[in-house]
């Protein structure tokens, strides 16, 4: 059964706009009944645009609200931690954007609060929840694509919009902590979330803009499974927002666009207004976005938090989730210093068992195990083969 809920609204920058304009829309019945913004006014105009009863910028007033059930943080990074333990002690359901913190303690610290609490918490990772991305993760559990072997992710675009985002203290780092958050969720999600990290290589360096923090890295993330994720990140590309991944199998492979290549491409010499977040022209080969809170995953996000609430149960992303990113990106971090292999140190790993190894049973020709098979230009049938044994390899062809 569907409930209304009630929402406070922590943040009006961009990812306030996105929330807002997905919750009264998404379900049709969730409402934010109050918005908080460090800037009375511009709270008074968000909730004024935005058809919002009450707008404050005192924080515990918007937390402990009445009138609300519900905290939405929208807030940047170093804020998060005194807003989820407020939320959780004013006893209401609590839903953070990514990264939960800007380190795995602090994000340690969000999960005991709510779990100590016994408050609702979902972490509102939006990219695991594209209409793309279901599809996909609903064909991996099908088998369509065999044992995940390597997942990569990538999210690059020309720089965050808001100044805080470049303090690598309020933020807790650079593109890693901005981007790659993003990546690693989605790299859990198609290799399994009871697949524990275990090690991660990374790179990151500062190739373009004059800040203390990384604009630029790739990293490599071993899985318990023997699956590598691979994620690359950067705020130096241009031309919008690159938001790709890819994941191959033993027995498929699967490619995917979420947003400069989604179906809709216009020419234009005119001035055409906004196009999309984060698209740097309004003239020439544009890439608009028919509906971007759809296709970058907010209303399936919310409609899964909010249904999760009402049905009782988890939702797919919680703070758990975001804790064990966050002790992924300390690992990428500490390897970009130190140049090696570095482990990726979890307090508590939550998998009821261990992942099972990648294992494929070879088929077997005559005694010797395939590697593989393939039909030659010429139509005969070429055949690797491997004496299981010695470890010999052979060839052998066939007649078409």
């Amino acid at each position: 059964m569907t409930s209304p809920h009630r929402v406070t609204l922590l943040g009006t920058g961009l990812i306030g706009l996105f929330y807002t304009m997905t919750l009264h829309q998404q379900r049709g019945v969730d409402r934010v009944g109050v918005v908080y913004s460090r800037r009375r006014e511009r709270a008074q105009a968000f909730a004024q645009e935005w058809g919002i009863p009450r707008a404050t910028d005192d924080l515990a007033a918007a937390i402990h609200d009445p009138d609300t059930d519900t905290v939405v943080i929208g807030l940047p990074n170093h804020q998060h931690l005194e807003a989820v333990e407020m939320a959780a002690q004013a006893g209401k359901a609590v839903l953070c954007t990514k990264p939960l913190g800007r380190n795995a303690d602090e994000a340690w610290r969000m999960l005991e609060a709510v779990e100590r609490a016994r408050v609702f918490h979902g972490y509102l990772e939006d990219l695991v929840y594209t209409p793309k991305a279901l599809k996909t993760q609903e064909a991996v559990r099908n088998g369509a694509l065999g044992h995940v072997l390597w997942v990569r992710s990538r999210e690059t675009h020309p720089g965050p919009h808001s100044a805080w985002f470049w303090d690598k203290e309020l933020a807790g780092g650079g593109a890693i902590v901005d981007l790659g958050c993003h990546c690693i969720e989605v790299i859990r999600t198609y290799v399994g979330k009871n697949n524990r990290p275990l090690e991660v290589m990374c790179w990151a360096d500062t190739l373009v803009h004059p800040i203390p923090g990384e604009d630029s890295a790739i990293a490599l993330i071993r899985f318990e499974s023997g699956a590598i994720g691979q994620f690359e990140v950067s705020w130096t590309f241009r031309g919008g927002m690159d938001l790709r991944d890819e994941i191959a199998g033993t027995q498929g492979t699967v490619w995917l666009n979420h947003f400069l290549r989604t179906g809709m491409e216009m020419f234009t010499a005119a001035q055409s207004g906004y196009v999309a977040e984060k698209a740097e022209a309004e003239t020439g080969w544009l890439f608009p976005v028919g509906d971007e809170v759809h296709e970058l995953g907010y209303v399936h996000m919310f409609r899964d938090m909010f249904n999760a609430m009402d049905e009782s149960r988890a939702p797919m992303e919680t703070f758990y989730d975001g804790y064990v990113v966050n002790a992924v990106m300390d690992a990428c971090y500490r390897s970009a210093e130190s140049r090696q292999w570095e482990p990726v140190e979890l307090a508590e790993w939550r998998a009821p068992s261990p992942a099972p190894p990648i294992r494929v049973e070879p088929t077997l020709v005559d005694g010797m195990a395939l590697v593989k098979e393939e039909k030659m230009p010429d139509g005969r049938l070429k055949r690797i083969l491997c004496d299981p044994n010695t470890g010999r390899i052979t060839e052998e062809v066939v007649d078409a």
